[in-house]
């Protein structure tokens, strides 16, 4: 079952207890109190106790990957796949081929679903509670006019249980792959949906000017905007000197990401790393609430110290 958090229980800094587990869907009395603690790293309060809410697992799901020319042809088949099945779309995965490639030759049982050399693939599932909605249906049709409409070059639907597990292996064990093939820069990032090609683009334009011992490894969540845009280092090159590029091609693709409306951080949070340039970078009003929410919530500065704001 998937789940949604609802209500919280908070230890605050001075030992009150936060008490919030109302199973309540609507609850529109006062501020939203239970957000400020999500994303906050602990640096207001510890959470003790959740009210979830649980969804049932889909009764039916369609699972495909999908080989593209460019990352805007997969834009052009989200389009198309939203449009056939509205929000019964649920993950649309981006992989380059280098990532194909490297998870293949390091991860044992991982193999190229696809015979054709696309350049790029997509991880496509559709789900939903209704067992009798017949979701092969819907995406094989949609996958037929994208390859009318020239948006795919390749295509292979699963067909069962182990065929989709398969797929999603390739796809989930990239990170590993990374790790056994050698050192790697890694940027969380997101942008705006349609931002997508630019930044892979632009960014890959950074990494041969400022890391050219790196390759461009990015992938991620397509769908939601959130890339994870990592450079994992060439065979044969020195690992201190491609170490050493990290900071200035950081700060370059966190103007980039700034540049395109996007979030330096799409889900691996703040942190200690991030919290200098989260401050120089962050809405000067924005930042002044969160600074005064820290200080009045935790004014001895005891909740994970120096982690998301500079200053407690």
């Amino acid at each position: 079952m998937s789940l949604a958090q609802l209500v919280l229980e908070v230890v605050l800094a001075d030992g009150r207890v936060l008490h919030g587990l109302k199973g309540l869907r609507k609850d529109n009395t006062g501020y939203d109190v239970k957000s400020l603690f999500v994303g906050a790293e602990g640096t207001l309060g510890v959470i003790t106790a959740a009210c979830l809410k649980l969804f049932p697992l889909p009764a039916d799901t369609a699972t495909a990957v999908v080989g593209i020319h460019s990352p805007q042809k997969a834009l052009d088949l989200l389009a198309r796949l939203r449009t056939a099945a509205g929000d019964q779309v649920t993950s649309f995965e981006l992989m380059p081929r280098i990532a194909v490639e490297l998870t293949v030759k390091h991860v044992p049982g991982v193999a190229d679903p696809l015979g054709q050399n696309t350049p790029w693939y997509l991880l496509i599932e559709l789900s939903s509670p209704n067992p009798r909605q017949d979701l092969a249906a819907t995406l094989t049709a949609a996958l037929e006019d994208a390859a009318v409409g020239g948006e795919i070059e390749d295509a292979m639907l699963a067909t069962s249980i182990a065929q989709a597990q398969a797929m999603w292996k390739l796809r989930e064990t990239i990170p590993e792959a990374q790790r056994r093939h050698g050192a790697s820069l890694k940027h969380d990032v997101s942008v705006p949906v349609s931002a997508i090609p630019a930044l892979i683009d632009e960014g890959s334009a950074l990494v041969r000017r400022l890391a050219p011992e790196g390759d461009v490894i990015s992938y991620g969540h397509a769908g939601d905007g959130n890339l994870h845009f990592n450079v994992g280092q060439k065979p044969g090159t020195d690992i201190k000197s491609f170490m050493a590029r990290g900071p200035v091609l950081e700060l370059a693709m966190f103007d980039l990401v700034e540049s395109l409306g996007g979030s330096i951080s799409a889900e691996h949070g703040i942190g200690r790393l991030k919290a200098e340039e989260f401050a120089r970078r962050a809405d000067p009003a924005e930042l002044a609430v969160m600074q005064t929410i820290k200080r009045a919530l935790d004014p001895k500065g005891i909740l994970n110290p120096g982690k998301v704001l500079c200053v407690s």
